[in-house]
């Protein structure tokens, strides 16, 4: 998986990092869903797929909200 690095300004992230962190985040989710689809860690199937399924959720209700505010 790779490794995410944020940069944030003391007034907050730009809209370009967040952008870059939320498509980091859902490569990553893309990729744990890869993972668990073929197979890897059995064990931890059903966390997994409950962390994939809630990381898909929050990226969601990001794009719904970030819709509703440039709509405003």
């Amino acid at each position: 998986m790779g490794r995410c690095r944020l940069v944030l300004n003391v007034s907050g992230p730009s809209p370009e990092d967040l952008n870059a962190v939320l498509q980091q985040l859902d490569a990553d989710r893309a990729w744990l869903l890869q993972q668990i689809d073929g197979g890897r860690w059995p064990e931890l199937r059903l966390d997994l797929a409950a962390l994939e399924r809630e990381l898909g959720q929050m990226l969601t209700r990001v794009a719904e909200l970030e819709e509703e505010s440039s709509a405003q």
